[in-house]
């Protein structure tokens, strides 16, 4: 996962994503640089437009914020329906 973060990081500072610089990252967070990790990473990310999977990345989220919204209304909307019925369960022992 740091070698991703890595990658995001050196995108947003507008520096090549390359081995030299990965490794740079990597070991400046105290962490060991693993080789193969590095060339599998800059392998991966040659010749993709980050800038552009990232726009398409927070365009995916947003509905999925929305759903997340809706589900967590109906799930209050859940909550409120058995204590109507309790009060009226307990209404009868009385009644």
């Amino acid at each position: 996962m740091e070698y991703t973060y890595a990658a995001l990081l050196l995108h947003k500072v507008g520096k090549d994503i390359n081995a030299d610089n990965l490794k740079a990252v990597i070991s400046a967070t105290g962490a060991e640089v693993d080789e193969a990790k590095v060339k599998v990473m800059v392998a991966s990310l040659k010749g993709v437009d980050i800038a552009d999977k990232l726009a398409n990345a927070s365009i995916a989220a947003a509905p999925a914020a929305s759903a997340g919204a809706a589900v967590a209304e109906v799930a209050e909307e859940k909550k409120e329906e058995p204590r109507a019925e309790a009060a009226e369960g307990l209404a009868s022992l009385f009644g």
